[in-house]
């Protein structure tokens, strides 16, 4: 029977943590508060004695009136718990049966105490009865119990009832009965089989919830940033109703017509769409207006006023900047150029200086290829160069120091000046006018054994392909 007892014990614990209706979203719970042991099924009365006389606390409930049990468990899918319980008492009132009757009598077995250890299995029927505060139970398991010489491993089972009043703090009631595996009970007496109450407070714990937005990382479909419910944890940043995944203008409020866009002149075109967003226009003309009918947004009409040939720039006349180039062939028609040039001026070793002085000013990210920030007022001024001179071809030639590997100096130039690159294709200079390379370190132009020397070194230079 001493070996039955270990068995118990043992399989008691290994069965893991138990407590009142965790989810997957909280797994871990932990409860406490006071336990009353109800000796009264240790004598062999009548069933509906039993029952009649099950919450007689005042006749036959050892209280201890403190803290005296404590919970922790952990969930483990489909409603099951598993978990731990330790419990202590003080044993005033023991049930006894009167000899040869089926009454039974209380007796103070004097200074005993109570210890006990339980594993236990529990089962929610919270989720079967559509309850999110009403949380009924069942439980089985085992464990061990020190009852002075009524010490045994018991195997035990039961039912609970959680009452949910805040998402993760519950009051808790649990009834468990115990049967005992004393070696020395009678065939009348199981002097340590009981029933145990349990009642205190119970706290669910452990979910993740990253963003703080108060959905748990499994549910949140952007756990790293906060959102809303309706959107499963995701952001709508402009409030427009319309989640920023979704939305093609996440930071400016729209309408569902427009993706989430704003039309601010009302012509039907979404503002990122539009090149006239606070003119309408028909869409045929990208949302810009065309005052004379001319069929040449009034943007881009060099008179807006008075009808003129698309071949003139929507002028009546032929040669506005009278550098002998007409118009329909005047690459640069408010510019005077030259013949040879297509009518556009042509690029004077002056302004290649004055290029390649700004581009000597870009600065990147250390070992990047991202601008800093101070840089893009140089790269806008080198695009408004580049757009006075439209019939002529650029190359971006990038360098570096001689720190760090040749391989990953040669990248990182190549990187950088295809960054300038980009920079001005986006700002509207057409990319068959540029190109870009990458020389690393092989080119210096100052020493690499000083530090203004490799600042020198690291540069972007801008040449004229003729």
């Amino acid at each position: 029977m001493k070996h039955l007892n270990k068995l118990f014990v043992a399989v008691a614990l290994l069965a893991g943590l138990s407590s009142q209706a965790q989810d997957s979203n909280n797994p871990w719970a932990i409860s406490f508060g006071v336990n009353g042991v109800d000796t009264r099924f240790s004598a062999a009365t009548k069933l509906e004695d039993q029952f009649s006389e099950f919450f007689n606390a005042k006749d036959h409930w050892n209280i201890l009136p403190s803290v005296s049990y404590i919970n922790v468990s952990k969930y483990v899918g489909s409603n099951f718990s598993f978990g731990v319980t330790g419990s202590i008492n003080k044993i005033k009132k023991f049930v006894l049966p009167r000899v040869g009757d089926a009454d039974y009598t209380v007796v103070n077995p004097g200074d005993l105490s109570y210890y006990g250890v339980d594993g236990v299995i529990n089962y929610s029927f919270m989720n079967l009865i559509g309850s999110k505060v009403i949380d009924p139970s069942a439980h089985i398991g085992g464990g061990y119990t020190w009852m002075g010489d009524a010490s045994a491993g018991t195997v035990n089972g039961g039912l609970g009832l959680t009452f949910w009043f805040a998402e993760n703090v519950g009051l808790s009631y649990r009834a468990t009965y115990k049967h005992s595996f004393d070696d020395t009970r009678t065939p009348d007496v199981d002097i340590a089989s009981h029933v145990q109450h349990f009642a205190g407070l119970t706290f669910k714990f452990g979910g993740k919830d990253t963003d703080g937005d108060g959905i748990y990382d499994k549910d949140d479909a952007c756990p790293e940033v906060a959102g809303l419910k309706q959107f499963n944890g995701c952001p709508d940043t402009d409030g427009d109703g319309i989640e920023d995944s979704k939305d093609s203008c996440p930071d400016v409020a729209g309408s569902v017509e427009m993706n989430g866009c704003p039309d601010t002149d009302g012509d039907g075109i979404a503002d990122k769409d539009d090149a006239c967003p606070e003119v309408a226009g028909p869409k045929s003309l990208n949302g810009c207006p065309d005052a004379d009918g001319d069929g040449i947004a009034d943007k881009n009409d060099k008179c807006p006023e008075v009808k003129g040939p698309k071949e003139n720039g929507g002028c009546p006349w032929p040669d506005r900047d009278s550098d002998g180039v007409l118009d329909k062939d005047d690459k640069c028609p408010d510019v005077k150029g030259t013949a040879a040039n297509n009518g556009c001026p042509e690029v004077s070793d002056e302004v290649v200086k004055r290029l390649n002085d700004y581009a000597k000013t870009i600065l990147f990210d250390s070992g990047k290829a991202s601008f800093q920030q101070q840089t893009y007022p140089v790269l806008e001024a080198i695009t408004a160069i580049l757009k006075e001179y439209p019939n002529s071809n650029f190359s971006i030639e990038g360098h570096t120091d001689s720190d760090g590997k040749d391989a990953t100096n040669q990248t990182l130039s190549e990187n950088r000046a295809a960054a300038v690159k980009n920079y001005l294709i986006e700002k509207g200079i057409a990319s068959s006018r540029l190109t870009s390379a990458g020389f690393g370190e092989s080119k210096p132009i100052d020493t690499n054994k000083t530090k203004a020397g490799k600042a020198n070194n690291r540069r972007v230079e801008v040449k004229l392909v003729k």
